[in-house]
């Protein structure tokens, strides 16, 4: 529970301060600014920064994250989005904070992180296929728009989620994945009302910093190890 932004070197400073300052340029050019989806991707992106450094406050902030998220996707009917983020993404993300808490690595101030096993993707690769076909009849029922797409996002953030809980590396590469099946959400969402292209651009830079927190965490782990 170390204070995470005294740990931030200077290429993480830019890297957080450049992205809250893309995500704000892009809510003012929308010309129609949505309070509510600034804050939640200033929450988010804050959240991707402390995870690349593996500091526990980020599924914290991923918590909040999931309830502003599932509101905003209430909003536009993407029950899928809603479903999956108050339902699965912010439990997981609870569960992580317990875990990350409980194991922290040697020097105290961040995770320690750990290498998966056959056991550990078999699991994921069960349950996952369970979790996707279940939602998948739940968004049917609920005639949600862009199905395909909110069901590849399902499997991606539980996929995502499982990894953050069992400190893999690999979470962000399943986090990056479901940025990209996001991106393509909104922006179809977006062709029906303008106002979520800056939702889309969210989540392009949430790319960037999961991709950061990848190439961060496989430092780490050799260090580690």
């Amino acid at each position: 529970m170390s204070n995470p932004i005294k740990n931030l070197t200077k290429k993480e400073w830019l890297l957080w301060t450049g992205s809250l300052l893309i995500i704000t340029v892009s809510n003012i050019l929308s010309g129609d600014i949505s309070f509510l989806t600034l804050i939640t991707a200033w929450i988010g992106v804050t959240s991707l920064i402390f995870a690349a450094k593996g500091n526990v406050w980020a599924q914290i902030l991923m918590i909040v994250f999931s309830i502003l998220y599932g509101i905003i996707s209430y909003r536009f009917r993407y029950w899928g989005e809603m479903v999956t983020y108050l339902g699965m993404t912010l439990p997981m993300a609870v569960w992580s904070t317990v875990t990350w808490i409980k194991n922290p690595s040697k020097s105290g101030n961040e995770v320690a992180i750990q290498r998966l096993t056959k056991k550990h993707i078999a699991g994921i690769v069960f349950f996952g296929a369970i979790i996707t076909a279940v939602f998948y009849y739940i968004l049917r029922a609920l005639d949600t728009p862009n199905i395909v797409i909110s069901t590849i996002s399902i499997a991606t953030s539980f996929i995502a989620a499982a990894l953050t809980m069992l400190r893999s590396s690999y979470y962000a590469l399943g986090y990056a994945s479901n940025d990209i099946a996001l991106i393509i959400l909104w922006v179809l969402a977006s062709i029906e009302d303008p106002i979520y292209i800056t939702v889309a651009v969210n989540f392009v830079i949430f790319f960037f910093n999961d991709m950061y927190g990848f190439i961060s965490w496989k430092k780490r782990e050799k260090t580690q190890n």
